[in-house]
């Protein structure tokens, strides 16, 4: 007996997979082997009951999905997890303050309402959201669409009133900046209002899944472009330039002229303290950096700006002095509720479709990055729902759109957030600062809100790295990742994204339209197949052609697949057909011009006739073969030998067209097939049995098979019997068929 050595002599041995059966078929399985359950259709009254049955269970199950918060929080662990939220709380309140001031300047609206947005719908969050760790409330990317369709509801030239100095010629404008701000915020809170309403009615129908959509390579091309709308926004703030704010396609090319065109009128003291701030920011972030690992809390250097450079503002008076712009009013305490100005809404419902689904995108993602680290998990309808009613509930309140912020958040869980404990905390930082001690921010230069926006925007800036990786990668995410950029950049951030979203869409057609098409063959001694190109040990199989093309068989894809199968295979039904017919044209020809040649030499036949006799040749006529010689006598005694087509001619017109007589279609990467789907593959069988090249499929799934008998598939040229679940399978059934000798008759 031999023995086999292996190199190492503990070393397991191979796992064995041994497998004898008959060879099957979609006949045999669907009748013999696989029995379906019969399953009476249900009426439409017993699937609504089903439905909507109430039980305790059920009511139980609904409000902790509900509200999220009574899963977690009966069983808090307070000695573990308390002392990690306060931090953790603290520490994002206090960054909260300052960003809260910052993105109310990109919303166009007066800074208080971003301290309204940053206390009202964390407090909400903490009750209906799911995740533990992000940070809600105001976001740079959501701020500045808001303010694009702020500006462009209620414009500069709205507002502008003439001043009579002595003579009507003699005129002066300003803008009426009380006016001017009361209408933006009640833009801003409408447009609010309906984008919680589309989120609350999107979760409400479980349309978590939207935001798959929205592909990270389209979300960081249009955070990107977001990141430089938002620093040329801020470029007359840290200059000290009064210039209009745009909104709409090219704006951002117009802020970037309409800034360098009034450059000389910087105000060089603004500049220096944005300056002073900016460098005294990016050390700040760079340190807690370099020394995360050490430092127990983040430095908190946005608050740390925000004090000094208000303290400076009102000891040097910037403001009387240097003509410094800043904050000026902030007004104690909370504004009552009211209901929002609903006469605004038809303008608004396309801008609020687009921040619904981007604030959503961003939060969802952002959620599920922390709940992967952590081992827990979130729901996207859950979060639409939550973030729908903490937009719509605080609206009435005077706030104008959130979601998650990344910085915010990666502080909330760095610095030892557990739960959402953490962010009531934050929000309670912030309602101290509104209602205590709100006008201490007054002296605020707005100069040193613009160089916390823009300190923050380094993160997004940095995605610019993406480009040579996708390039390496994937030039298709690629193209999403630039269109995405380019036509939010030029566009606007609402037209970019759909022109973004638009193309991504495209992208998924092309690839369906563009599939990797292979032909597979055999790796030796198992029932493996594989790209013969690719793998030198995949060999094809002798008269066969398997086919593999990675994608589905649809109205849009149906020509190419054939076309491609066609193409790899080296079969082409027509160019066979057209073969055939000038094979047989060329054996009349010649069977024509044997007849001429016979009649023209009888006494050349009739000698060997007679030589054929003396020598005991018989000649024997057999019926029914059309092709044979006939022996006739004549009326002068003769035998004559009449022609038709000659065993040689036989031969050459029984000879294969080509090598290939059977083709298998691997159906394991087809998810569905439609009506004209179906069609092309019944007509291309039919065609390439006109040329005696069988078909089979193989791989099909049982939803697949179910959709072709629904579309009526096997009827005609295609059963059952020609269907396979593997593809070994179907190899070994054409062997065995080829294998078996055939009678071929020529009618």
């Amino acid at each position: 007996m031999e023995q086999h050595v292996t190199p190492c002599e503990d070393a397991p041995p191979p796992l064995m997979y041994r497998v004898e059966r008959p060879v099957f078929d979609e006949a045999y399985l669907h009748t013999q082997l696989l029995h379906p359950r019969e399953r009476s259709p249900k009426t439409i009254r017993q699937r609504l009951a089903q439905q909507f049955h109430c039980s305790s269970e059920r009511a139980k199950a609904i409000a902790l999905s509900f509200l999220p918060i009574l899963t977690w929080l009966p069983s808090y662990p307070v000695k573990e997890y308390l002392f990690g939220d306060l931090v953790s709380g603290l520490s994002t309140g206090v960054m909260q303050l300052p960003q809260g001031l910052a993105y109310a300047m990109l919303a166009a609206v007066p800074p208080v309402y971003g301290l309204y947005s940053s206390f009202y719908p964390v407090l909400l969050y903490t009750f209906f959201g799911t995740s533990r760790h992000i940070s809600i409330g105001t976001f740079a990317v959501i701020s500045l669409m808001i303010g694009g369709v702020v500006v462009r509801e209620a414009p500069d030239s709205m507002f502008t009133i003439q001043a009579l100095n002595g003579t009507a010629t003699n005129a002066t404008v300003f803008i009426d900046t009380e006016a001017r701000d009361a209408r933006r915020v009640h833009v801003a809170v409408v447009l609010t209002t309906l984008v919680g309403v589309i989120q609350l009615v999107l979760g409400l129908l479980r349309f978590g899944f939207v935001a798959i959509y929205l592909t990270e390579p389209l979300v960081r091309g249009f955070t990107t472009a977001a990141a430089v709308h938002v620093f040329i926004s801020q470029l007359k703030y840290l200059l000290g330039i009064q210039t209009p704010r745009f909104s709409g396609p090219l704006s951002a090319l117009h802020s970037v002229t309409a800034v360098f065109s009034d450059i000389t009128s910087t105000n060089v003291t603004t500049l220096i303290v944005g300056g002073v701030c900016m460098v005294v920011l990016y050390c700040v972030k760079d340190l807690n950096e370099r020394f995360k690992k050490k430092l127990p809390v983040p430095i908190p250097g946005e608050i740390i700006v925000v004090m000094v450079s208000t303290g400076i503002s009102y000891g040097l008076s910037l403001s009387e002095n240097y003509q410094v712009d800043v904050v000026r009013t902030i007004p104690s305490g909370l504004l009552p509720p009211a209901i929002p100005d609903f006469s605004l809404l038809p303008n608004l419902v396309t801008d609020s479709i687009a921040i619904a689904v981007v604030g959503f995108s961003m939060g969802i993602s952002l959620a599920k990055i922390f709940a992967l680290k952590h081992g827990y998990s979130v729901d996207g309808n859950q979060e639409l729902i939550a973030l729908g009613l903490c937009n719509f509930v605080s609206s009435f309140f005077h706030t104008f759109a959130i979601t998650c912020s990344m910085s915010r958040s990666l502080v909330q869980e760095s610095t030892g957030g557990n739960t959402q404990i953490a962010g009531l905390l934050a929000s309670m930082v912030v309602l101290l600062v509104v209602v205590a001690i709100g006008f201490v921010f007054q002296p605020l230069p707005q100069t040193a809100l613009a160089a916390i926006i823009m300190v923050n925007l380094l993160g997004m800036f940095k995605q610019f790295r993406d480009i040579p990786a996708l390039w390496r990668t994937s030039k298709i995410e690629l193209a999403i990742w630039l269109v995405a950029f380019v036509a939010s950049v030029l566009l606007g951030l609402d037209l970019g994204l759909l022109v973004a979203l638009g193309f991504a869409i495209l992208s998924v057609i092309y690839r369906t339209q563009s599939p990797k098409s292979v032909i597979l063959g055999q790796v030796l001694d198992t029932g493996l197949y594989c790209d013969v190109d690719e793998y030198e040990k995949a060999a094809e199989c002798t008269g066969i052609k398997i086919f593999h093309s990675n994608s589905s068989i649809y109205f849009a894809n149906s020509d190419l697949y054939l076309n491609a199968l066609k193409e790899k295979t080296g079969v082409d039904p027509v160019h066979l057909q057209a073969l055939r017919k000038a094979r047989k044209r060329k054996l009349k020809k010649e069977s024509a011009e044997r007849e001429s040649q016979n009649h023209k030499s009888p006494q050349k036949m009739s000698a060997v006739v007679k030589l054929d006799v003396e020598l005991g040749v018989t000649h024997e006529v057999v019926s029914g073969g059309g092709s044979q010689n006939h022996l006739e006598m004549q009326g002068n005694g003769l035998v004559a030998e009449t022609h038709t087509e000659s065993d040689s001619e036989e031969t050459r017109f029984l000879e294969p067209l080509c090598p290939v007589h059977t083709l298998i279609l691997d159906w394991t990467p087809v998810n569905f097939i439609d009506s004209v789907g179906a069609k092309a593959i019944k007509l291309v069988i039919k065609e390439y049995a006109a040329v005696d090249v069988c078909v089979f499929i193989a791989g099909c799934s049982r939803t697949l098979l179910a959709e072709l008998r629904t579309l009526q598939f096997f009827t005609g040229v295609a059963t059952p019997e020609m269907v396979f679940p593997t593809v070994h399978d179907a190899v070994l059934h054409c062997r065995r068929r080829t294998a078996q000798p055939t009678i071929t008759a020529i009618q």
